[in-house]
């Protein structure tokens, strides 16, 4: 086999072929390649590179939570759901389900700017207030434990006065940005707020919902605080929402003896199967859960002893089953939480922002807050779940796409590169 004469140069040119013979990668290749491979990384930085530290510990508690409220969900309700439907895991495939909903809308929601909430924020309130309406004044309301706050259409339920608490964050947030300057005046800050807000509560109060009133009569004063209203109009917000309170707490024969009972306290009460029912049977769960808890999956209270066992007295499952470091643990996450949202309002400068955040701040830590203190019998029972942990899905979603809100915030903009032209006067963008 005689080997190949050796190719010769091209007169004039040169010789495209590199070592061994292969051919020499042509300059224009190389260019594009290069180009191709800077947009690519450019791309990168874009979707990924805006995170800030705040943005992950926000994030990371977030799913934290979740994580363990799935869990706690699918430990507490394992024989509720076996005596309703023959299988243990009825609850839990559903809040899975709304949790799968809730994580791709808050990451949507975290890529979006402030100009989109700004722009949608009339329309949501109004959208949610509608919801809510319907809810008292339709035959689309349905009664669940004694309140008229859920709508049901076929199969389909779901809570109108979460979304309400998700879209007055949002509105409050631009209406009390542009008044930064005439917040003292009283008349610029109850116009348009005040015939909004009491709108939204009344239709949430004539549903009867107690516990949803009051944490958004909380949010509602909180996000007043944060954006620098006066405090002596804050006190005459007090004063208007604790006559509408004590008419709400007093407005049914039922709440007046569960209000009664709690002021004798259930510990030397004669009630212990009436309305201190509840409240005494997360006491001992708390109690028998000691230090490291009876072990995950071990409860006791969870056979049909502690009503709404997997929602509003999770806690106290919490307590039993993970033990007092169980409970402690959800306290750190919700003051890490809270920690995240102070170092987000500190680092934007944006008014929108920085109120929009207090609004979420006050809602969901407020609203742990009362969950808890009603496990303890700090409060009367209200029917308030715990953010994130607690089963319901029109709650869990609305909690991870207002989170997804605030995310949107500690994202900070990655700015474009320069233009830059090539050799050949092309120009890259």
């Amino acid at each position: 086999m005689t080997a190949s004469p050796p190719r010769r140069p091209i007169p004039g040119g040169h010789d495209r072929r590199g070592p061994q013979g292969h051919p020499a990668p042509e300059r224009g290749d190389a260019a594009s390649s290069g180009r191709s491979g800077a947009a690519a990384v450019i791309a990168v930085r874009r979707l990924f590179g805006a995170e800030t530290g705040n943005y992950f510990l926000l994030l990371g508690t977030t799913l934290f939570l979740v994580a363990l409220g799935l869990v706690m969900v699918l430990s507490s309700s394992s024989v509720t759901s076996y005596t309703e439907s023959g299988g243990f895991f009825g609850s839990f495939s559903r809040q899975a389900l709304f949790a799968a909903i809730g994580l791709p809308l808050m990451l949507l929601a975290s890529r979006a700017r402030a100009a989109f909430w700004k722009r949608w924020a009339g329309i949501a309130v109004v959208g949610a207030v509608a919801l809510q309406f319907l809810t008292v004044a339709t035959p689309l309301g349905v009664n669940v434990n004694g309140n008229r706050n859920w709508i049901a259409i076929g199969s389909i339920q779901f809570q109108p006065s979460e979304l309400v608490k998700l879209a007055l964050v949002i509105w409050l947030a631009l209406i009390l940005s542009r008044k930064q300057g005439v917040l003292g005046d009283w008349r610029e800050l109850a116009i348009p707020i005040a015939p909004v807000t009491i709108v939204a509560v009344g239709l949430v109060m004539a549903g009867g919902d107690l516990g949803t009133v009051v944490i958004l009569a909380g949010m509602i004063l909180g996000t007043l605080f944060f954006a620098g209203a006066k405090l002596t109009h804050l006190a005459l917000t007090i004063a208007v929402g604790a006559v509408g309170a004590v008419l709400l707490a007093f407005g049914t024969l039922s709440r007046q003896d569960r209000i009664a009972t709690w002021q004798a306290g259930c510990g030397t009460s004669d009630d212990q199967l009436g309305y201190c029912w509840q409240t005494l049977h997360g006491w001992w769960a708390l109690a028998s859960g000691g230090v490291f808890g009876e072990g995950l999956g071990n409860s006791k209270a969870k056979w049909n002893w502690l009503p709404e066992a997997d929602n509003d007295f999770i806690f106290a499952i919490i307590g039993e089953e993970l033990g007092l470091i169980g409970a402690l643990l959800v306290l750190v996450l919700f003051i890490i939480m809270v920690i995240a949202f102070v170092r987000i309002i500190r680092a934007n400068p944006d008014p929108f922002a920085k109120i929009a955040t207090s609004a979420v701040m006050v809602w969901l830590a407020g609203q742990a807050f009362v969950n808890i203190a009603v496990v303890l019998g700090v409060l009367p029972v209200l029917g308030v779940p715990l953010p994130l942990i607690s089963s319901g899905g029109t709650a869990l979603i609305s909690s991870m796409i207002a989170i997804g809100v605030v995310l949107s915030f500690a994202r900070k903009p990655v700015p474009r590169p320069a233009a830059r032209a090539d050799a050949h006067g092309r120009v890259d963008s």
